[in-house]
Parts: C-alpha cells; sequence; structure tokens
C-alpha cells in the first residue's frame, strides 16, 4: 500500500512533539514493504532531520505544489519573482508582517518574529498547549527554519504566509491575488490567525496523482491520513481516507475512518486497525 500522511497533528503534536508509536509505525509500514510519504504544507526546509530520519519515501510539500520520491523532484510549482514582489510590496503596505515559505529556508520579515509571538500563541492554545509551556513560546521553535534579513524578493517561493489584523486582510488578498491561491490558517473563517498565498490550482490530491503516476501504483492502494482542511482533498482523492480524532469537523466528513488523536497513539492505532503492521 501507498500511505500518504500529513505531519503536523498527524504524526506530530502541535507542541512539536514526535510520539514513539508514530515512528515505530512508519518504520513497521516500510519494513512490511509499504511505501510511505509525508505530505504537509511544510516547506522542505520546515523539516527537522529527526523528521528525515524515521524513513520515508518521499514528500509531497507546499500543500501540493512540491512532489519528491527516492530523492527526485518530480513537480515543483513556485510563485514567480513577480508575483513575489507584488505580495512583498502589498503586505508592507498594509503593515502585515510574512514569512516567505521556501525549499531553502524560511524567510521572515523585519518584525515578524516580535509580532507572530501573540498569534502563535493563540494557535498553539487552540491545539491544546496551555501552562508555562506556552506562556514562554518561541515562534522559532514553532515555525522551524526561519531565516531574518534575507532578500525578500525571490523566484524560489512556495507559499507566503501573513500575520491577519482581522479577516478583511484575507478577503482583500482574495481580490487583490486573483492569479494565487489564497488561503488561512490558525483558525477558521474569523478566527483566523493567518492568511497566506501560494500557487493556485495546488492541492493534496492532485500532487498524489503526480506521484502515483511517477511511481506505478493506482489509487486503489492508497491510504490518507490527516487532521486539517487542507488534507480533505487528500482524503477524498484516496481510496481510504482517514482523519484523526482531533481533526475538525469538515475534514471528518471527508474521511472514511476516524482514528484517535495524535498523542493517543492514533497514527499508530489505525495503521494496526488496518492489518498494514
Amino acid at each position: 500500500m501507498i500511505i500518504l500522511t500529513d505531519v503536523d497533528g498527524t504524526i506530530y503534536d502541535y507542541e512539536g512533539r514526535l510520539p514513539q508509536s508514530a515512528v515505530t509505525a512508519i518504520r513497521r509500514l516500510r519494513a512490511n514493504g509499504h511505501k510511505v510519504y509525508m505530505v504537509t504544507g511544510r516547506s522542505r526546509a520546515e523539516n527537522k532531520q529527526e523528521l528525515w530520519d524515521i524513513g520515508f519515501d518521499g514528500m509531497i510539500g507546499g500543500n501540493g505544489s512540491y512532489v519528491e520520491a527516492d530523492g527526485e523532484v518530480l513537480m515543483h510549482q513556485r510563485i514567480t519573482y513577480e508575483q513575489c514582489k507584488r505580495i512583498v510590496d502589498w503586505l508592507k503596505e498594509r503593515d502585515l508582517d510574512f514569512f516567505e515559505e521556501s525549499n531553502s529556508g524560511l524567510f521572515a520579515s523585519e518584525n515578524f518574529v516580535k509580532n507572530a509571538k501573540e498569534p502563535i500563541r493563540r494557535y498553539m492554545a487552540g491545539k491544546g498547549m496551555s501552562g508555562d509551556v506556552l506562556k514562554d513560546i518561541d515562534v522559532k521553535d514553532v515555525i522551524n527554519g526561519l531565516v531574518e534579513g534575507a532578500e525578500l524578493y525571490r523566484d524560489d517561493l512556495n507559499k507566503v504566509s501573513f500575520i491577519l489584523h482581522s479577516y478583511k486582510d484575507y478577503l482583500d488578498s482574495v481580490e487583490e491575488f486573483p492569479d494565487l491561491k489564497a488561503g488561512t490558517w490558525g483558525g477558521v473563517g474569523d478566527l483566523a490567525l493567518f492568511g497566506d498565498l501560494g500557487v493556485r490550482d495546488i492541492d493534496k490530491g492532485k500532487a498524489i496523482e503526480v506521484l502515483l503516476k511517477h511511481i506505478g501504483a493506482d489509487v486503489e492502494e492508497t491510504v490518507g491520513i490527516g487532521d486539517s482542511k487542507t488534507d480533505i482533498p487528500m482524503l477524498q482523492y484516496c481510496k481510504i481516507g482517514i482523519a484523526l480524532g482531533s481533526a475538525s469537523d469538515e475534514t471528518k466528513q471527508a474521511a472514511d475512518y476516524i482514528t484517535d488523536d495524535v498523542d493517543k497513539d492514533g497514527f499508530y492505532k489505525v495503521m494496526k486497525h488496518f492489518g498494514l503492521i
């Protein structure tokens, strides 16, 4: 089988912890002859070595803009330099701090780390973090690989995330950038904390199709697992779609099966349930 798994909230919890049960499950899956690919909103630069050390056959990143298998890049759709310049200028005009996501790094605007602390704290609180850990949260620990002081006009970007002053900032981004895919994260609707802009007409399901064609596999062999709205195209495309117990109602409705939360060994349990390990 081909196992396609989201990362944050699926094999990592939202405090950045990696349950040993998830590591064990992935290694057993591969030992049993199954292929395992991470399918994530992350760009490659966000992945710590401990994630790669688990063992994967490849990666779909940027919510579908990047596909890699066995070290070979199969697809990489990027924001153009001209689009990037328009985004940066527009965000600066509105005093919206941001970070740019590429496979070579995550590049932060001048005041992003300072101004992102409160929305990141609210984001992590919504994912269950509490107490002193939440109080002393470090933005760079949550968003791994942030670089400050880099050139912000670039041609290697997968997407750009920015702090929302209000939901209107997102709505205005939709109108301002019809040539890009606008989204939000960190909450639903008016509760959203961040907006993002990326390549149009991509999603995790379409990227999986590219991957399957390359490796000569059929959709009937696929199992997709995730916990967020961006995982819905994957859950709908795969033969078996699995949502974590902590997933949104909308995500659960798109799934064929619901497992336990990530911190309750949900990934391991569901792979055991389907007889894959």
